[in-house]
């Protein structure tokens, strides 16, 4: 029985010791403005993850991009008429696919979905949004909100008038050619990256960037620089970049839905433009079709076809996989262009073909060589031909 006592006693001591410093560690957190950790705890390892997921957009807050009159995309005579790929299907099962389409001709080709997720699913789109930020760049060049992509960013925000900082201009935001002091580190808790994703203000954690590499001079993937690029349009349109993608790109090109675009808090109200749009398959399948027909579609002229071509098209020699806000690649000599999520999120174009194909899932494929690539994305597109061809 005492050593019973002991027992109970020392386990006691031991559970206030580890209270007491859950507690201390808590403090230290907010002192240090680290707090935004607990908000990842809770949304991420308290749900059973390791890292973001498709599914995060109820813990956060959001705006609306509200939908208007949905304009169908018809459907191929052989709509799913073709059977996937055994390669297709293990790829699709491997990393967790919830949704594979395939548009031909500007009609539904294939289409399935995985998991309980369907037509109306709305996961996820992470850094495709930031192809969706640089088609709203062209049209606020359209609509003369912004004069070029050579405007400097400091005629939006002056801190960025001095030193090499003056050189800095939207363009350079979107190709990913800021110069900017931003570490694209996505394991680290502490990391800028993982600040921006949990943190409840970070107009002062964008602004708090340096200029430290002349702008303009090479590529260098950092999603801070299109926070930035996001925060200059805010600017720009006098309006929230969920207002302005409702009205001249969600509207007019009838999605199915209404979107949802993640915010850093309410009381902020900053979309977290690098990531975080809401959406389905279909609606994300627009933008490709757009692509492929040079800013058209269904016979509306949504951006003008010069920009598209701009934004294409590989900005450096010696960045052939990136154009402006576009990741480039090419199948059998056929251009491709398409937006990635970090998670596997494809939206891919191949104009020459008239081709369209949308792969959402749980993870993505690793890295394909020496490429910039993934093996997932040349998997996608492969078996995807293999399917048209049967």
């Amino acid at each position: 029985m005492k050593i019973l006592k002991l027992i109970l006693r020392f386990l006691k001591k031991l559970l206030i010791g580890l209270v007491g410093l859950i507690a201390l560690a808590i403090i230290l957190l907010y002192i240090f403005d680290y707090d935004y950790i607990l908000k990842g705890i809770r949304v991420v390892y308290l749900t059973g993850h390791t890292t973001a997921y498709i599914d995060d957009i109820p813990y956060f807050d959001t705006h609306t991009i509200q939908a208007g009159t949905h304009k169908a995309i018809p459907k191929h005579k052989n709509y799913n008429a073709a059977k996937s790929t055994t390669i297709l299907d293990e790829t699709n099962k491997k990393l967790g696919t919830i949704a594979f389409l395939i548009i031909k001709n500007d009609s539904l080709w294939y289409e399935n979905y995985a998991d309980g997720y369907g037509l109306e699913s709305k996961t996820n789109s992470f850094s495709m949004a930031k192809s969706i930020v640089t088609l709203m760049l062209g049209k606020a060049i359209e609509d003369g909100h912004i004069k070029s992509l050579n405007q400097p960013v400091s005629d939006f925000f002056p801190k960025y008038g001095e030193g090499m900082a003056a050189q800095l201009t939207v363009g350079d935001l979107s190709s990913m050619a800021s110069g900017l002091n931003w570490e694209e580190h996505y394991s680290s808790p502490f990391s800028i990256t993982a600040r921006s994703y949990y943190h409840e203000n970070i107009r002062d954690l964008i602004l708090g960037l340096q200029v430290v590499t002349k702008p303009g001079q090479e590529f260098e993937y950092k999603s801070g620089a299109t926070e930035l690029l996001a925060m200059t349009l805010e600017k720009a349109i006098g309006t929230t970049l969920s207002e302005y993608l409702s009205k001249n790109f969600w509207k007019p090109m009838g999605m199915a839905s209404d979107g949802v675009w993640q915010v850093d808090s309410e009381q902020s109200g900053l979309e977290k433009a690098y990531c975080c749009i809401g959406s389905n398959a279909r609606d994300f399948a627009r933008f490709g079709l757009m692509i492929n027909h040079q800013g058209m579609f269904q016979g509306q002229q949504i951006l003008p076809a010069s920009f598209i071509r701009t934004i294409t098209t590989a900005r450096f020699e010696t960045s052939p996989q990136y154009g402006y806000g576009y990741w480039l690649s090419s199948y059998k000599g056929k251009k491709v262009s398409y937006m990635r999520g970090i998670l596997g999120q494809y939206t891919i174009s191949i104009p020459e073909d008239n081709l369209v194909i949308v792969r959402l899932g749980h993870q993505r494929g690793t890295a394909a060589g020496t490429t910039p690539h993934y093996n997932d994305f040349f998997a996608y597109i492969t078996e995807s031909y293999k399917m048209l061809e049967q």
